[in-house]
């Protein structure tokens, strides 16, 4: 192995250009509070599991491919007679992602998945929780390259929530900015 560590592209463009902007336009006394990502955790919520117990092992792994680290599966916490749903039943998959992978996660959804999303006019600036963190839903799981289009028999929805270190909505919004995201008011 090499004596260079990798370093994902956006990892690199947050040191060398958001960094220093967002000390600029916020005014911080310490380089500690500038805002930065903590990770990215990924859901896939399977209600077809009540039926049918193979479509989680499925979701499983195609939230592994896109997310290129294994993901676990939840289970219902309690039981709900009208959905014909038990304790402990698997329901969803979900995976986080930090460092390098969530780097790299955030690059191929800004520049691939989200142009190959139809009708796509931008991401709502609002859907902000007042804490800095950012969460977003895809209703199809496909727009990703990992997914081969032709062996997929069932669409998922892909929730993706963006934690950042960033106390207020605007802080958070300028570092989602720096990192490309179509954001619109």
């Amino acid at each position: 192995m090499s004596d260079t560590a990798y370093i994902p592209r956006l990892k690199g463009h947050y040191d060398a250009v958001i960094r220093d902007s967002l000390l600029n336009e916020f005014n911080y006394t310490n380089p500690m509070q500038i805002p930065r990502l903590d990770k990215v955790v990924l859901n896939m919520g399977v209600g077809a599991a009540v039926q049918d117990s193979k479509k989680v092992n499925v979701a499983l792994e195609e939230l592994s491919l896109i997310s290129g680290q294994r993901a676990v599966i939840t289970r219902a916490k309690k039981s709900i007679a009208g959905f014909k749903l038990r304790e402990g039943m698997p329901i969803g998959v979900k995976v986080t992602l930090r460092q390098a992978r969530m780097y790299e996660f955030i690059d191929r959804l800004v520049n691939v998945a989200l142009p190959r999303v139809r009708d796509f006019r931008g991401l709502s600036a609002k859907s902000f929780d007042g804490n800095g963190n950012y969460a977003m839903g895809l209703k199809e799981h496909i727009v990703f390259p990992e997914i081969d289009y032709d062996k997929v028999d069932t669409f998922w929805g892909l929730d993706v929530v963006i934690c950042t270190t960033a106390k207020t909505d605007d802080e958070a919004r300028a570092l989602l900015r720096g990192f490309n995201f179509p954001l619109v008011d």
